[in-house]
């Protein structure tokens, strides 16, 4: 239900226009349809009339519209209202697509309440558009089957029907496409699609790159999801050598899943190491955590110093040693 006012401004004026001749409000969408209030001083016929009219006309010409609406005037002369509409059920159509009051209100009841509102009154529309129930029947549900596309792409990784392109990783070969890479990665897209030399053929060398880590970045850029590793001696070497990977051809949530993976598995062995990957490719957070894990307790500083990756640390970044002497002097 909505209501709408329609303000009749200078009603001297308007008082002998003649009949079937109105003023009209401007147009207002009530029930997905557009409608306005038809005020017609002099009525709606022709014939001479001492009573004004007022009808709602559907402005969208929508035919069999069902609606209850009331047109009153707002303002009371001598504190007396003098319209009271009712609100009846009306279905709208052709030709006149309108319902209304032909008899609305005395002429010169609205010369005094305009005389008493400097020369203006206000119409008042309340109307209730009503839209047919549907029944619905009783339907067995539809079985959708789950989403097929991250297993649909990686057939087609291991089939490699359709490939246009070859990585050379230490001698071994793996077909990719072209396509699929460059919506993936925009270092992939400049690689295989712009200026560079390697657009131009279909076998590309891959340098300072394990073939498991590049294997498993091409599972990521076809699955969005990283392969299942065991658990295993190695497995943090090839989480770090796939961080390397993420920052090298710019797959950022690849990234901040091996950041994740890596938060897992600090231990005092690997947290030298896995402190200076942070840090030389911008993790913040794993940077952090490997500085809360070696300063809390202390003695993790000292089986992490005996490390070779700890000495490794020192000789690469040796900025390094001034942030984990502030994590241990904060505990």
């Amino acid at each position: 239900m909505s209501a709408h006012n329609f303000v009749v401004r200078d009603y001297p004026l308007l008082e002998g226009i003649a009949g079937g001749k109105s003023v009209s409000s401007s147009t207002f969408n009530v029930g997905g349809y557009a409608w306005t209030i038809r005020f017609y001083p002099d009525g709606q016929q022709k014939d001479k009339s001492s009573e004004a009219s007022c009808y709602l006309y559907c402005a969208s010409q929508a035919n069999n519209v069902r609606a209850r609406f009331s047109l009153d005037v707002v303002e009371k002369l001598d504190g007396i209202q003098v319209t009271t509409s009712d609100s009846d059920e009306h279905t709208f159509c052709a030709p006149h697509y309108s319902w209304g009051y032909q008899r609305y209100v005395q002429k010169s009841t609205l010369r005094a309440l305009s005389d008493a509102n400097n020369g203006r009154f206000t119409i008042r529309c309340v109307l209730q558009v009503i839209h047919e129930t549907r029944t619905v029947r009783n339907r067995r549900p539809v079985e959708v089957p789950p989403p097929s596309l991250r297993e649909s792409l990686e057939h087609m990784l291991k089939d490699e029907e359709g490939a246009d392109v070859t990585f050379s990783v230490h001698d071994q070969l793996f077909r990719a496409h072209r396509c699929m890479l460059a919506a993936r990665s925009l270092v992939f897209k400049a690689e295989l699609f712009g200026p560079m030399k390697e657009s131009k053929t279909e076998h590309i060398k891959v340098d300072d790159m394990e073939p498991q880590v590049f294997e498993a970045l091409l599972h990521f850029m076809y699955t969005d999801a990283m392969p299942d590793d065991d658990e295993d001696e190695g497995k943090i070497v090839r989480l770090q050598h796939l961080l390397v990977a993420t920052d090298r051809y710019g797959v950022d949530r690849l990234k901040i899943l091996c950041e994740d993976k890596l938060h897992e598995g600090i231990d005092v062995d690997m947290v030298a190491t896995t402190l200076l990957l942070a840090e030389q490719h911008h993790c913040k957070d794993l940077k952090e955590a490997c500085i809360q894990f070696i300063s809390s307790p202390r003695d993790k500083l000292s089986a992490a110093m005996a490390t070779d990756g700890f000495k490794q640390l020192v000789a690469s970044c040796p900025l390094l040693m001034e942030d984990i002497l502030k994590g241990v002097s904060c505990t």
